[in-house]
């Protein structure tokens, strides 16, 4: 069973139908949505501010979310997908963003929706990536526009497939 712990007079809220692999950590004041996953060793840390999840998003294996005491929160909507290992910590993600492997997407970041941080890449704090872009390297800047449908496609194809996978484990 997943590590979720109260912390601060916050107790994580966890939405219906979402996987939480046993070794997911989450403590304190964490809202997850319903059909989510929180995949192995994923660590949702809401000690020092609020990280508030939506709707269908997979934190897949070794991710961390985190905030700045006082100063930021994490906010990540509906079908987001965030990548093994990769660092959020701050940063709004907006519905149907892919956070590659190994990115990290530092404090008051906005990724807009349906955009791609590719893998390894640090977005840079206060950076604005705009919906349906691409950005990559060390620090992160914009490569191209995705096109729409190629963008949609690839990112819901994604965030589905690891609902589905979520379900493998609930058998």
């Amino acid at each position: 069973m997943a590590f979720i712990k109260p912390l601060r007079g916050f107790t994580p809220k966890i939405g219906e139908r979402t996987f939480l692999a046993e070794t997911s950590v989450i403590i304190g004041d964490v809202e997850i949505g319903e059909d989510c996953s929180i995949w192995y060793n994923a660590v949702l840390r809401g000690d020092v501010n609020s990280i508030r999840i939506g709707n269908g998003v997979n934190i897949q294996d070794g991710a961390v979310i985190h905030t700045l005491y006082q100063k930021s929160v994490t906010q990540i909507g509906n079908w987001v997908s965030i990548g093994h290992n990769a660092n959020i910590h701050g940063a709004e993600i907006r519905d149907y963003a892919l956070i590659g492997m190994g990115a990290t997407v530092l404090d008051h970041a906005i990724i807009g929706e349906g955009a791609i941080v590719a893998a390894g890449a640090l977005i840079l704090s206060g950076t604005v990536v705009e919906p349906g872009s691409i950005y990559a390297g060390v620090p992160a800047k914009f490569v191209k526009k995705v096109d729409a449908e190629q963008a949609s496609e690839i990112n819901k194809k994604i965030a589905h497939n690891y609902l589905m996978y979520a379900g493998w484990y609930k058998e």
